[in-house]
């Protein structure tokens, strides 16, 4: 009679293992998952300083990566450019950044497909053979692409 009796309490034993594995596997699941997805905004602030650094530079290369197709580039008088535009007028220097700085900038909102980004920024240059020097808000918003972190659409009003 005893061996009839282990052998119920060896099948509740193996039940409660087999359960317990499986709902840890499942936890390392959600676990792992959650981890994957999970916002980039360290990407997002690197990509917001390449920008930056591009422009300055004039680094077509890095532009074209952290440039969308579909840009919008709007400036606080009006002008609005393509991502041709802001590649071709850097190139012929039409558009000269000599300086752009930050001084506060803030993640408005973020996920795993888009953010919006604002800025105080000083930035001075030459555009059309007339220097300019201005303190602007920016406005961003950027998307999650293959290509990593792209501007889509910024704009800037002056403060």
């Amino acid at each position: 009679m005893r061996s009839a009796g282990v052998k119920p309490q060896l099948i509740i034993k193996k039940l409660i293992m087999r359960k317990l594995a499986a709902v840890l596997f499942v936890l390392f699941l959600l676990i792992a998952k959650s981890s994957f997805t999970q916002v980039d905004s360290a990407g997002l602030k690197n990509a917001m300083q390449k920008l930056d650094a591009a422009l300055l530079q004039k680094n077509e290369m890095v532009l074209k990566t952290v440039l969308h197709e579909d840009l919008s580039f709007g400036h606080s008088n009006g002008w609005i450019q393509s991502k041709s535009d802001v590649l071709n007028d850097l190139k012929s220097g039409k558009l000269v950044y000599n300086k752009i700085e930050n001084n506060s900038s803030a993640i408005v909102n973020i996920n795993k497909k888009w953010a919006t980004v604002k800025t105080n920024t000083n930035a001075e240059g030459v555009v059309n053979g007339t220097a300019f020097k201005l303190t602007l808000h920016i406005m961003q918003f950027w998307m999650k692409t293959k290509k990593g972190w792209q501007l889509i659409a910024r704009q800037s009003a002056k403060q």
